[in-house]
């Protein structure tokens, strides 16, 4: 039986500042608080999304290479020009990034869109057409990710939902002309870093009170021949007015729809 070759772990991480890209290409390593980094941990490779910051260069990866070496430092010892602050005892990652490259194509999000972490593989990276194409927690939204794509409907992966004071995630979300339609695979559940509950029916109202329309499908379904399922969705996004427009996208990348509440809740400088 020939070898398994063995996975190789990506982190797609945020530069918060244009500055972080200056330290990545000059000095040649990337910092995360200890305290902040994902549970998917070490990253053998690292590759950079540049946010809302970065202007007409935002909103893509383009930036990626090797980690060589993950220290553990004091915030200080990382910018020793700093003044003293109730961050500077803090401890960091300090990771090394040899032989960076530009990713050419670059990796866009389609939807302007804050992402902090996305933990995912090099064998995803390579083949990546866009930010969606990354995700890698469910084998389970992987298949109903390639059924959406067989249609071209263009949805988020993992988009985050705020009411009131509880953070959700859906596994798919699809902005509509006349709505916004949420896509859940294998019953309600949170991801990771978010506590798991059996109050599943709060949830769906609350997700609905906030103006979605949900679809739900089991582990069977989803599994099953992608025609069972995919009209179902179709239907849907076709009483909702069909999917938004690239002007609907332009507006969101104007008015950083979907940006400052993700901000506020990681700490990565």
């Amino acid at each position: 039986m020939p070898k398994r070759e063995k996975i190789k772990e990506l982190l797609v991480a945020l530069l918060p500042k244009t500055s972080a890209l200056d330290t990545l290409i000059s000095q040649g390593w990337y910092h995360i608080p200890v305290e902040s980094a994902p549970k998917r941990w070490p990253p053998e490779h690292l590759a950079f999304y540049q946010g809302k910051e970065f202007g007409d260069e935002g909103y893509r990866i383009r930036y990626h290479g090797q980690v060589s070496r993950i220290e553990t430092l004091p915030r200080r010892e990382l910018f020793p020009l700093d003044a003293e602050n109730e961050k500077s005892d803090k401890p960091y990652y300090k990771l090394s990034v040899e032989s960076l490259e530009i990713r050419e194509p670059y990796i866009p999000s389609l939807r302007p869109r804050r992402l902090v972490f996305v933990p995912t593989t090099l064998a995803k990276f390579n083949l990546a057409e866009q930010i969606n194409d990354l995700f890698d927690d469910s084998p389970l939204e992987d298949l109903m990710w390639k059924a959406l794509k067989s249609v071209s409907i263009p949805a988020e992966r993992q988009w985050k939902i705020r009411r009131l004071d509880k953070v959700y995630f859906l596994d798919f979300a699809v902005f509509c002309q006349n709505g916004r339609l949420g896509i859940e695979t294998e019953g309600y559940t949170y991801h990771e870093g978010h506590e798991k509950t059996d109050k599943d029916s709060w949830r769906q109202n609350e997700i609905e009170i906030d103006g979605w329309r949900m679809l739900r499908y089991t582990t069977a379904q989803t599994r099953e021949d992608r025609n069972t399922y995919l009209p179902q969705i179709q239907a849907m996004v076709e009483r909702l007015g069909g999917v938004e427009s690239l002007r609907y996208l332009i507006r969101d990348a104007e008015s950083g729809f979907g940006i400052r509440e993700e901000q506020a809740e990681y700490d990565i400088d």
